[in-house]
């Protein structure tokens, strides 16, 4: 027997390892000869335009005689202020999730009795496929969530009499579907992680058809099905503010990027899935809850500004907590001095914060919103402004509502599906392109040795 087949793993692991390192990397400053955009981002920061959109805008800056100027974020869904959205609900005290999804798949605001009948028509595809949880669900239950969310998305491909036809009366259907199934998936999912690898009685709920979309969340996710209607409606603004993040978010440019490629619904959802799961992306939410944990058990007095910006300098420093230098839940790619979601969203924290007796932890969230963007320009000698953004509180806002720290990104996918859906549908019908960016070959030329002779 050749020794090679014999070798232990790891140490051909190793040697696999040092053959990459030595043979596959790039002189960063070819980026720069070349004029490489990085990440799909010019040198000043702004975004490549790849593409046009009616769905969402994202507005964070404006060029003035061809410099960037820093502007407050704004954010809106088919050319409608999201804070618009928001405050409209809150003074008719209703739920407006449902509005959001009408307003972002139709491109316009439905009238009280369109948007009852939606409601209503949306609520009876909630229903997953028979012996679909237990087959798909329970059988193979997974640890992490995002990871099971996105093979249910592509096992439902195998339920679907019709998944590879591209009218979009059909996907609109699909659309439908996965939209109103979302929750029940996520639900489902966590419930056999917490029995199976929590030790954790199994809860199994079927849908409520009369209750919105938050509130029917609530119900699966609670073993007694009981929620306030404040849980709810806070759960449904976290819903309406993740909605929609215009084309150029990684998630939303990979429904872009997989349906160009003429592929099914299921295949570009499960895609965008596995994007939002990333920490840089959807995941960011649980890297700001960690980060917190750990200055509330290394600061000990969170009211203390000198103790709380030492320790955050720290963390600048890589010093300290993961030693990346990062502090999760600020900066943002697009919004510059403000992200608008951030401020609405602040709002519940505090209110929810009072009524659990959790102010103190608020208030430490309120004082890092102020000082940490100082702290960047001040250590790293940078005029740059380094906004809190969303996931610095919607995190907080989830650990309030009593959801479990699993469930943070799958929530986020839960209310970007909807997006999502928009962006498939507005790329199968507008463009008949594959999208396919140029890379540069930078290797040299070598050439090939006869086997024996190497």
């Amino acid at each position: 027997m050749n020794n090679e087949t014999t070798r232990n793993p790891d140490d051909m692991i190793s040697e696999f390892l040092e053959l990459i390192e030595s043979n596959i990397s790039i002189n960063p400053g070819l980026y720069e000869t070349y004029n490489v955009k990085r990440g799909l981002r010019n040198h000043d920061n702004t975004g490549v335009l790849v593409g046009l959109t009616v769905i969402g805008s994202v507005h964070g800056y404006i060029i003035d005689e061809n410099e960037k100027v820093d502007v407050h974020g704004r954010l809106s869904y088919r050319g409608v202020d999201v804070a618009d959205i928001v405050q409209g609900c809150a003074a008719a005290n209703r739920f407006g999730f449902e509005e959001v999804i009408y307003l972002l798949l139709f491109g316009t605001l439905p009238s009280k009795e369109r948007l009852d009948a939606f409601s209503g028509f949306l609520s009876r595809y909630r229903s997953l496929p028979g012996s679909f949880t237990e087959d798909m669900i329970l059988k193979a239950p997974s640890r992490d969530i995002m990871n099971k969310l996105a093979r249910c998305v592509l096992a439902l491909y195998s339920y679907d009499a019709n998944p590879d036809d591209l009218s979009l009366r059909n996907i609109l259907r699909q659309s439908f579907e996965l939209i109103a199934r979302f929750p029940v998936l996520i639900a489902h999912a966590y419930q056999a992680k917490a029995h199976y690898y929590d030790g954790k009685s199994l809860f199994i709920h079927a849908s409520h058809p009369e209750l919105s979309v938050a509130e029917n969340f609530l119900y699966l996710m609670r073993p007694d099905n009981k929620f306030t209607e404040e849980e709810a409606k806070i759960l449904d603004l976290c819903l309406i503010l993740h909605a929609e993040h215009g084309g150029g978010n990684n998630s939303a440019f990979t429904t872009h990027v997989v349906s160009s490629s003429g592929t099914d619904t299921y295949s570009a959802i499960s895609a965008a899935i596995g994007s939002l799961k990333g920490p840089k992306h959807g995941g960011a939410n649980n890297r700001v809850m960690a980060m917190m944990d750990d200055i509330k058990t290394n600061v000990s007095d969170w009211k203390d500004e000198a103790e709380v910006s030492a320790y955050i300098a720290k963390i600048i420093n890589k010093q300290a907590y993961d030693k990346s230098g990062l502090v999760y839940g600020f900066g943002h790619a697009v919004y510059t001095l403000s992200d608008p979601r951030t401020a609405l969203l602040k709002e519940s924290a505090k209110t929810l914060a009072e009524k659990k007796g959790r102010s103190d932890e608020f208030a430490l969230y309120d004082l890092m919103e102020r000082i940490v963007p100082k702290l960047f320009c001040e250590i790293k000698k940078s005029d740059k402004f380094i906004p809190a953004n969303v996931d610095f509180y919607s995190g907080f806002v989830y650990n309030l509502l009593d959801i479990p720290a699993d469930l943070y990104t799958p929530l986020f996918a839960m209310s970007r599906i909807v997006g999502w859906c928009a962006h498939r549908i507005e790329e199968v019908m507008t463009s008949s392109r594959i999208i396919r960016p140029a890379y540069k070959s930078v290797s040299r030329k070598k050439p090939y040795i006869p086997i024996d002779e190497r």
